[in-house]
């Protein structure tokens, strides 16, 4: 995403980059819907069966309210603020959970998801948290990527998963097209809707979009939905919040950053916050045996 909003900075610099982030999150859930419905019977199997299409769209409309409020949340706040109030999901996982009594609270799950909260917020340093509007948006889309955690969960549970993903690609994939639809003109009288057709056939934009539908999009929420309904939901939150760490990683590697001290603060403590959640785990397991 980094590299495709650096592309489309340098095609059209007079483009905002919020607006590069609704055309990366719109143009990749189309790619990723074509993808998903080309490759995957099952998928389309899904768009006619009334259930799955009930279970993608509840899915659907979650994650886009996520994706969305946090893509405007991050106009307004530092990476490093977002990261920390994005990370606040995983409480959010457990409070939900515990709510719906879809799981009980204990010792080990409380260290848990306190651990991996830390871990994943701080893993760049203290954040310099103010409450404004960006903030804001930032803790609801925290709370609507719980939300999606404990859906997932329940959709995946009642249907088959793959023909789930279908009906919520295309869900997501709508809801890009309406805003495409909605964009502003440019004080020039120029739609912003002709600067992202500029944009879209820039290879250093479009190689990143693709990689990132395929992979990001397709095969991250196709595995997501086959294997998460085999996990208890904080357990799977606090596995998806080592998300920072491979981005640390990866961001090293590709020249982006430099690894310090905070990295590994944050990242020892989301594993031995999983650790924590996966070894209860392993001794209930042992007692029921």
């Amino acid at each position: 995403m980094k590299q495709g909003i650096e592309a489309a900075e340098s095609a059209v610099p007079e483009l905002e980059a919020n607006w590069v982030a609704f055309l990366f999150f719109s143009a990749r859930f189309v790619i990723a819907t074509i993808l998903t419905l080309a490759l995957l019977p099952k998928a389309r199997a899904g768009l006619s069966n009334p259930d799955a299409i009930r279970g993608g769209a509840w899915l659907g409309l979650i994650l886009s309210a996520g994706y969305l409020s946090q893509n405007i949340g991050i106009t307004t706040v530092t990476p490093g603020v977002s990261a920390f109030l994005t990370s606040l999901y995983v409480v959010f996982t457990a409070l939900i959970a515990i709510s719906l009594g879809r799981q009980s609270v204990t010792k080990s799950t409380v260290i848990g998801v306190l651990l991996a909260t830390f871990g994943a917020g701080w893993i760049g340093g203290p954040p310099q948290v103010s409450l404004g509007f960006g903030e804001f948006l930032t803790i609801f889309s925290a709370y609507m990527f719980g939300a999606h955690i404990i859906a997932t969960d329940r959709v995946t549970k009642e249907n088959d998963p793959i023909e789930v993903t279908g009906p919520m690609m295309v869900t997501i994939m709508l809801l890009g097209a309406v805003m495409l639809l909605v964009l502003p003109i440019r004080s020039e009288g120029v739609s912003i809707l002709t600067d992202f057709q500029e944009v879209l056939v820039t290879w250093d934009f479009f190689l990143p979009l693709f990689l990132c539908a395929a992979l990001g999009s397709l095969v991250a929420l196709l595995v997501l939905n086959v294997f998460q309904r085999d996990l208890p939901p904080i357990r799977a939150a606090i596995i998806y919040a080592f998300e920072p760490v491979w981005a640390g990683i990866a961001s090293l590697v590709m020249g982006y950053d430099e690894i310090g001290f905070w990295f590994f603060v944050g990242a020892g403590a989301l594993l031995i916050g999983n650790l924590v959640v996966e070894f209860e785990g392993l001794s209930v397991e042992t007692m029921e045996e």
